[in-house]
């Protein structure tokens, strides 16, 4: 609810937003407005002095930028689908990407959604679980695709919140 124009709008067409309300979300907000607040009281300094990322990982996750109290960016966008690679959801993917298998699998907008939202993320990519730590055994056991999902993961959230720190011109905290 605090996040500027520039980090909530997509580059579409305006009326979209204006007719649709096409734009970025986020989700999770309660989790992120308490554990910002926690680290602040652990930090022993005021929350509008800090810039943090909060981080909400698991089977749907969002990170955020925190700057002087205030969300300014979530990984999530218009639905949940955006961000890190999650449970079942793709997490960030190309638009035309999308499209392109809709058209060489003849899929229509539902069954594409399905796909992104209950068949992708670490049980896509693994076949095995959308659970991490069935994913974590299977990548001990050396299981390639597992291991593959891990770093794509961990890829992710290191990459938000490289581009969040830089976002806010630095970073007190990660929680």
């Amino acid at each position: 609810q605090t996040m500027p124009p520039h980090a909530y709008m997509f580059g579409l067409p305006y009326r979209y937003y204006k007719e649709y309300k096409v734009r970025r979300y986020g989700f999770h907000g309660t989790s992120h407005y308490y554990v910002a607040n926690r680290a602040a009281e652990m930090l022993g300094r005021p929350l509008e002095d800090l810039k943090i990322v909060t981080c909400h990982l698991g089977n749907g996750s969002s990170l955020t930028a925190v700057d002087g109290g205030k969300s300014i960016d979530t990984s999530l966008g218009f639905g949940t689908v955006q961000g890190v690679i999650m449970g079942t959801r793709s997490g960030d993917l190309d638009p035309t990407a999308i499209l392109h298998l809709m058209e060489q699998e003849g899929l229509d907008p539902k069954a594409m959604s399905h796909i992104l939202h209950k068949e992708s993320g670490l049980l896509g990519l693994t076949g095995i679980s959308s659970d991490l730590r069935d994913v974590e055994a299977a990548a001990e056991s050396k299981n390639e695709r597992a291991i593959l999902a891990i770093e794509m993961l961990a890829y992710g959230v290191r990459k938000y919140i490289g581009a969040y720190a830089a976002a806010m011109g630095g970073l007190d905290a990660i929680v």
